[in-house]
């Protein structure tokens, strides 16, 4: 066998199982971007039909490959599990030729836009919200109009932990390592104050990764991935201390960030993670497993009384734990849980602030708009921030995580008490 036959067999080695699809459609038939957008191909031909193409020959790349939200749908229904978008985006990163711009590069670096931001919050969140400034990052950037912004904080939620919580969680006897993500610690830190409260509690004390950078799904989607796996290398550090050398399980509040952390740092950014992958978990997860062991308990007031709606974030769905998080809002007795029919909001992160994706964000979105409208409910339930940010500007609807909505109806001291938290 001479040298070029060998190049040849490797350049047609896939690092996706493409080879065991079986070409029965149903990823199509369940693609959110399909109906709305002709110029995408779905994800059959887009992911493993396509893959046999480019290993041959990488011309056959189609840009229109950008279209796909990455919302991993297709794999959720998929017979074969054939990682369908891990495909996708394996094909954007290796093919395309169209380097990242500085729009997508603003989007994409949430830790340095939020550190500034959040310097001049109210000056930056005022600005943000002008027509006129709109209008000129519309010409300039390609940012939507029409898109709103989520605002920041005027102080980040590790500022407020280190001040005004970090010696006090030494006082619990067991502990967690808490993975707050770019959203908490920029835009909205009481849901991260809603964990501690939640958590202190059940009787568990939360400690910080120590040098914690962005999960990097931004920077994957935007195909910034060199700058993706740098800072992943540095988490999945920060996590290995907290789970090999403190005995820590690595909990979150974020849906996308944890499941880029246990999926997408293997698949997409070539980072093992398979020695504490199961360690890393969302807090819903971690907390109805304590409920459900007999470990903790929760005790809620009398008066909360609200109608709330749940909505499966996709990434959520392909992980299975929407289970965890509907069942402990149903553990609240004056919650009216209404669950929502499964449905993309159309956001997928940045992907929907963008001028050439917006009206596809919104047409994806428009039957779980119409869904929620129609229910006549007080408050909308997600794990996923770019879920909660989708929904808010598009039905005017108030959305909150799970952990909040407990945070709120928790009757503080009885659970306490229940739990017989005795502090150091």
């Amino acid at each position: 066998m001479d040298d070029s036959t060998v190049n040849y067999q490797k350049s047609n080695i896939s690092d996706n199982n493409f080879e065991q699809c079986i070409k029965c459609t149903i990823c199509t038939v369940y693609c959110p971007v399909t109906p709305v957008n002709p110029d995408f191909p779905g994800p059959k031909q887009a992911g493993p039909d396509g893959e046999r193409y480019r290993l041959k020959k990488p011309f056959f790349y189609d840009e229109a490959l950008k279209y796909c939200l990455n919302c991993k749908r297709c794999e959720v229904v998929c017979p074969s599990n054939v990682k369908i978008g891990d495909i996708i985006q394996s094909a954007r990163i290796k093919y395309s030729k169209k380097s990242p711009g500085l729009r997508d590069r603003m989007l994409a670096n949430t830790d340095f836009m939020g550190n500034m931001a959040t310097l001049v919050a109210p000056v930056v969140n005022a600005t943000l919200g002008l027509k006129p400034v709109k209008k000129i990052m519309d010409a300039t950037l390609g940012i939507d109009a029409h898109r709103t912004f989520p605002s920041y904080a005027s102080e980040k939620f590790t500022t407020w932990f280190k001040k005004e919580a970090r010696l006090n969680q030494s006082r619990y006897p067991r502990q967690v390592a808490y993975f707050h993500g770019c959203y908490v610690n920029y835009n909205y830190p009481q849901l991260g104050k809603d964990l501690v409260t939640v958590m202190n509690a059940v009787g568990y004390g939360i400690k910080l990764l120590e040098d914690e950078k962005c999960c990097g799904v931004a920077k994957i989607s935007n195909r910034l991935i060199d700058e993706a796996k740098r800072d992943g290398k540095i988490n999945l550090e920060q996590i290995r201390r907290a789970v090999l050398e403190e005995n820590l399980t690595v909990i979150g509040t974020s849906s996308t960030c944890t499941f880029t952390i246990r999926d997408e740092y293997p698949h997409l950014l070539d980072l093992d993670n398979a020695d504490v992958r199961d360690e890393v978990m969302l807090a819903t997860r971690f907390l109805y497993n304590l409920i459900d062991s007999g470990k903790a308990k929760l005790v809620f007031r009398d008066d909360y009384k609200k109608r709330v709606a749940y909505h499966t974030p996709c990434h959520m769905e392909k992980l299975g734990w929407t289970i965890y998080s509907t069942s402990l809002l149903k553990m609240i007795p004056g919650l009216d849980y209404v669950p929502l029919e499964s449905n993309c909001c159309g956001i997928a992160g940045t992907y929907g602030f963008k001028k050439e994706n917006y009206n596809y964000s919104q047409d994806i979105g428009r039957p779980l708009f119409n869904q929620i409208l129609g229910e006549h409910v007080d408050l909308v339930a997600t794990d996923c921030e770019t879920c909660k940010w989708q929904i808010e500007m598009s039905t005017g609807m108030p959305v909150a995580n799970p952990i909040s909505i407990i945070a709120d109806a928790l009757d503080i001291e009885a659970t306490r008490r229940a739990n017989s938290v005795n502090l150091k």
